[in-house]
Parts: C-alpha cells; sequence; structure tokens
C-alpha cells in the first residue's frame, strides 16, 4: 500500500489589506518563508512586498510578436512573389505596403496566444489539474497568508506566534495531498 505524501500549511487569515501588508514585512523580517497571498482584490506593492521578481511576460510577448511579423511576411512574399505570382491592380509581385494588415493580425494573433500559452504553463494550469484552495474566503473578504512548513525551518509553534504578532483575525491548518 502506498503511502500518501502531503503538504501542510499553516493559513494566516487578514480582514484588511493595510494589515496584511505589515503582516508580511513582519513575517518575512521574522524569517518566515511565504509560499503565496492569496486576495479577493488586488493590493498595490503585494508584490514588491512579497519580494517577487518583476515578470518576464512582456519579453515573450515581444518575441512571439517578433515571431508572428515573420511568420506573416514569409508567408506572403512566398505565396505572393513566388508561389503563385499575381499582378493585382498594377502593383508589384511583393509589394510590402500591401501586406501590412495581414502582417499586423497575424502579429498581434501569435503575441497573444503566445503570452497565454507561456502564462499557462508557467502558473501551472491544467485542464486536468485540481485547484488548491486554502480557503474559500479568499475570494469574498479574506486574504490569505499561505506558508509551507516543508520550506521553513522554524517550526509550526514558532510560525504561529510570528502569525498571531502580526495580528493574523485566524491561524488554520491546512493539508494537500500530493
Amino acid at each position: 500500500m502506498a503511502v500518501a505524501h502531503t503538504d501542510n500549511y499553516i493559513l494566516g487569515l487578514y480582514d484588511d489589506e493595510d494589515l496584511l501588508m505589515d503582516a508580511i514585512k513582519h513575517v518575512r523580517s521574522s524569517g518566515v518563508i511565504i509560499e503565496e497571498v492569496y486576495s479577493p482584490f488586488p493590493i498595490h506593492g503585494i508584490d514588491e512586498a512579497l519580494g517577487y521578481k518583476r515578470s518576464r511576460l512582456p519579453i515573450a510577448a515581444f518575441l512571439f510578436g517578433l515571431l508572428g511579423t515573420t511568420l506573416a511576411l514569409t508567408m506572403q512574399i512566398y505565396m505572393l512573389g513566388f508561389d503563385w505570382p499575381m499582378i493585382i491592380g498594377g502593383k508589384d509581385f511583393v509589394s510590402l505596403p500591401a501586406f501590412i494588415p495581414v502582417t499586423f493580425e497575424l502579429t498581434v494573433l501569435i503575441g497573444a496566444l503566445g503570452m497565454v500559452a507561456c502564462f499557462m504553463v508557467v502558473s501551472n494550469l491544467k485542464p486536468y489539474g485540481k485547484p488548491r484552495i486554502f480557503d474559500t474566503r479568499s475570494t469574498d473578504n479574506l486574504h490569505v497568508m499561505a506558508i509551507n512548513l516543508k520550506s521553513n525551518r522554524l517550526s509550526p509553534a514558532e510560525i504561529r506566534d510570528v502569525l498571531a504578532a502580526s495580528r493574523a483575525a485566524e491561524i488554520n491548518d491546512k493539508s494537500f495531498e500530493l
């Protein structure tokens, strides 16, 4: 019989975003590693408070847009210049100004689809995956700070003490089977 492995978390629940921001600073300065914070709405400055690096999604968007532009121009130049050359409206076979609308549309399409695919891969969003819901009230009125016990050197009792000192409204335990 296989032994089920679990991820154990301690959750700090906060009912005010200013209190949450202060708690993040306090908890991180105490040496506790915060895995994630879930909030019912965006909070300005939370990325910096959690120590997140700037996203590389704009770089991916540029590269996918460049791919779309290259595909569009290559496709049109090959089709209208070599495969089936036709003189349309007295223009040359390869008339770049006539290619602008198709090039723009394919650039935007490939860029958007590529960013969505990158976001889903990086966020580990799979159609067959089961989401981890730490507390259903995180979509309603509470902010949830999830602390993974595996990634912290402090004991669960010490982590609870740190969360209590940061004025958490509730401190709960949560386990997920792997």
